[in-house]
C-alpha cells in the first residue's frame, strides 16, 4: 500500500501539482536537513543544502528528469551531490578546539569535550572517503537506509554497494587508528 502511495506522490510530482510538492517537502525536508546538518556541522549551511536539493529536483523535473521509483534515495543524493561539492570548494582546516562557557564540573565538561572532539573527527574522517563511500556510510550507519535502498540511491548493484561499504569502513578504521597513535606519540 505505501509502494502504491509513493508511486502516486511520484506521478504527482512529475506533473507539478503544487500540493505533491509541498508534500514531498514536508515529507523530506526534515530528514535531509538532519543529513546534512551530521555532514557539514552547520545549521545554515544544511538549510541551504536542503533548499539547493529541492531547487535541483524541481529543475529536474521540469527537464523530464528526477526520481523514477523512490524519492528518497535521489533526494539523499542529489544533497550528497551538493555536500561534495561544498567540501571540494573548502581547503582543509584543522579541527577547532572546543570551548565550553558553561560552569559544570571538570569530568562533565571533559565527556563533553571528548564526544565534540569524537564527532569532528568522524566527520573529518569521513570527508576524507570517496564520495561514494561516504555516501554509502553515512546513509546505512547515520541514517539508518538498508542496503537495498542505498543501492537504488546510488544506481549500483547491491554488490558495489557491499564493496562500497566495506572498504569505507576499512579506510575509516585505519584513519582512526593511525590519527590514535599518532596522537599517543605526542
Amino acid at each position: 500500500m505505501v509502494q502504491n502511495d509513493d508511486a502516486m506522490l511520484l506521478a504527482r510530482l512529475r506533473s507539478l501539482q503544487e500540493d505533491a510538492l509541498a508534500e514531498v517537502y514536508d515529507t523530506y525536508s526534515p530528514v535531509i536537513y538532519t543529513y546534512a546538518y551530521r555532514l557539514l556541522g552547520d545549521s545554515d549551511l544544511a538549510e541551504e543544502c536542503v533548499a539547493e536539493t529541492f531547487y535541483r529536483l524541481l529543475n529536474a523535473l521540469r527537464n523530464g528528469g528526477g526520481a523514477t521509483r523512490n524519492l528518497r534515495p535521489y533526494l539523499y543524493r542529489v544533497a550528497h551531490n551538493w555536500i561534495t561539492d561544498f567540501y571540494r570548494q573548502q581547503p582543509l582546516q584543522p579541527l577547532p578546539l572546543v570551548e565550553s562557557s558553561d560552569c559544570q564540573s571538570e569530568t562533565s565538561i571533559e565527556h563533553q569535550v571528548e564526544g565534540k572532539w569524537m564527532e569532528l573527527r568522524m566527520r573529518a574522517a569521513l570527508q576524507r572517503l570517496t564520495p561514494e563511500q561516504s555516501l554509502v556510510v553515512n546513509l546505512r550507519f547515520i541514517e539508518g537506509l538498508d542496503q537495498e535502498t542505498v543501492a537504488e540511491a546510488l544506481g549500483k548493484p547491491l554488490s558495489a554497494v557491499k564493496a562500497l561499504q566495506h572498504r569505507g569502513l576499512q579506510a575509516l578504521k585505519r584513519m582512526l587508528i593511525s590519527e590514535e597513535s599518532f596522537t599517543d606519540e605526542r
